[in-house]
C-alpha cells in the first residue's frame, strides 16, 4: 500500500472513545474544535443522541456455548468483518495533516467501511487508491451533496465510479446548515490551505436579486435544493447503489424505498442541522418497521461504545456509522488514532455479545434488550 502514514504514538491513558474526545479537545484549536464537536443551536439533539443509547439496557444471558462466534455481517452483497463504518466527515486535514489519507489507511487495516465526504480535503481518487488494494478492507462509499449544477454533479459521480467507489451516500437532510452557535461564537473559518478539493471548478450558483420582502432562504438558497426528482435523476446516471442519509420519518423511509434507494441511513446529522429532533436510537425501530426486513438500514448519532453497536443491531440496524469519535482519534494520533477507535468499538462489541449470549449478530434481536 502506498502513501502509508507515519506511525504516531497514542496519548497515554486513552482507553475509550470519550478519552479520545478529551485529548482531542486539548490538541485542537478553538476554531477546529467548534466545527468538529459542535451541534446546532442549544445542542439538545446532539446530547439526546448520546443519552438515548445510555437509556437502553441490555439483558445478559449465561452458560451458552459461544465458541466460533464472530462479528461478521452480510450487507449489500458483501460480507463485512464487523458492522462498524466511518461516516463522512468534512475537512479532516483541520484535525491532522494526513487527513482522509490517514482515515482511509486505518479503515482498510481494520476492515471498516469508509464513506468519503464530498467536502474532503483530499482528492477522492487518492483515497480510493489507499483502500481498494487492501484485501481485508470494508466497503468504500462516496458521500454526495447534490450540487446546483447537474453537469458538475454528473462529473463528480463519474469520477467516483471510475475511482472504484462502491456506492453513493446522498445526504438529504441538509438543504440548509443548522444554526451552529458554537461555530459562530468561535468565528469559525477554514484555515489557509484547507478546502473541499473535490468541488474545485464548481460554477457559482446563479445570483438571484431579492426584493426587500423576499427570503434569502426560501427565495434564493432553496431554489436549488434537491428534491425526490433529483434522486430519480441521480439513479438514472449511475450504476452504483444510492443510499439516502438523513431519513428520520417513516413516510420518508417508504418514499426512499419507492424511489429505489439501495439503503437508508437513520441520521439527524449528528445534531448539526435541526435542533430538538429526536435521537436516532428512538427513531431507528420505527424506520425498520416501516421498510421491513429486506431493506438495508444503518444508523449513526452518539454511538460511543460497543454496547451501543449491539443495541443498534438489536433495534433493527444492519450496521452503524461513527463520525466524531474517529475524527478525535485522527487528531490524537493520525492513522493510529483512527485505528484505535475502530478497534475499541469492535473489542467492546465482542465483549457485549459474549455477555449477552450472542455468538453472532444474527442472535442480537429484541430479546437482547431488557424490557
Amino acid at each position: 500500500m502506498s502513501n502509508v502514514p507515519a506511525v504516531e504514538p497514542m496519548p497515554p491513558g486513552v482507553v475509550s472513545l470519550e478519552d479520545h474526545a478529551a485529548h482531542a479537545h486539548a490538541r485542537l484549536d478553538d476554531n477546529a474544535w467548534s466545527y468538529f464537536s459542535g451541534g446546532a443551536a442549544d445542542e439538545i439533539t446532539m446530547r439526546a443522541n448520546r443519552t438515548a443509547w445510555d437509556a437502553i439496557t441490555l439483558s445478559t444471558r449465561v452458560l451458552r456455548n459461544l465458541v466460533g462466534g464472530h462479528t461478521r455481517v452480510n450487507f449489500l452483497g458483501t460480507t463485512l468483518a464487523h458492522p462498524i463504518l466511518l461516516a463522512p466527515v468534512a475537512f479532516q486535514r483541520m484535525a491532522h495533516p494526513d487527513g482522509e489519507i490517514a482515515t482511509a489507511f486505518a479503515a482498510a487495516m481494520q476492515g471498516a467501511g469508509m464513506v468519503l465526504s464530498t467536502q474532503a480535503t483530499t482528492p477522492l481518487e487518492d483515497v480510493a487508491r489507499i483502500v481498494l488494494n487492501e484485501p481485508g478492507r470494508g466497503p468504500l462509499w462516496f458521500q454526495l451533496y447534490l450540487q446546483h449544477d447537474r453537469g458538475f454533479t454528473r462529473e463528480l459521480v463519474r469520477r467516483a465510479e471510475e475511482a472504484g467507489y462502491e456506492a453513493l451516500v446522498v445526504t438529504v437532510d441538509a438543504p440548509s446548515s443548522g444554526a451552529r452557535d458554537r461555530e459562530r461564537r468561535a468565528g469559525f473559518q477554514l484555515p489557509p490551505g484547507i478546502a473541499a478539493v473535490n468541488l474545485a471548478g464548481l460554477p457559482p450558483a446563479q445570483a438571484i436579486e431579492l426584493h426587500p420582502y423576499q427570503s434569502r432562504m426560501f427565495d434564493a438558497l432553496l431554489t436549488t435544493a434537491p428534491t425526490w426528482a433529483d434522486i430519480e435523476w441521480l439513479q438514472g446516471i449511475t450504476r452504483l447503489p444510492v443510499l439516502l442519509k438523513g431519513i428520520m420519518h417513516e413516510d420518508d423511509a417508504r418514499l426512499a424505498v419507492d424511489a429505489g434507494a439501495g439503503g437508508i441511513i437513520v441520521s439527524n446529522h449528528g445534531g448539526r442541522t435541526l435542533d430538538t429532533m429526536p435521537a436516532t436510537a428512538v427513531v431507528l425501530p420505527r424506520i425498520r418497521d416501516a421498510v421491513g426486513a429486506g431493506v438495508p438500514v444503518l444508523v449513526d448519532g452518539g454511538i460511543r461504545r460497543g454496547t451501543d453497536v449491539l443495541k443498534a443491531i438489536a433495534l433493527g440496524a444492519d450496521a452503524v456509522l461513527v463520525g466524531r469519535p474517529y475524527l478525535f482519534g485522527l487528531a490524537n494520533a493520525g492513522a493510529m488514532g483512527v485505528s484505535h477507535v475502530i478497534r475499541l468499538l469492535r473489542d467492546e462489541l465482542e465483549i457485549a455479545m459474549a455477555l449477552c449470549g450472542c455468538a453472532t449478530l444474527a442472535d442480537a434481536n429484541s430479546d437482547v434488550l431488557f424490557k
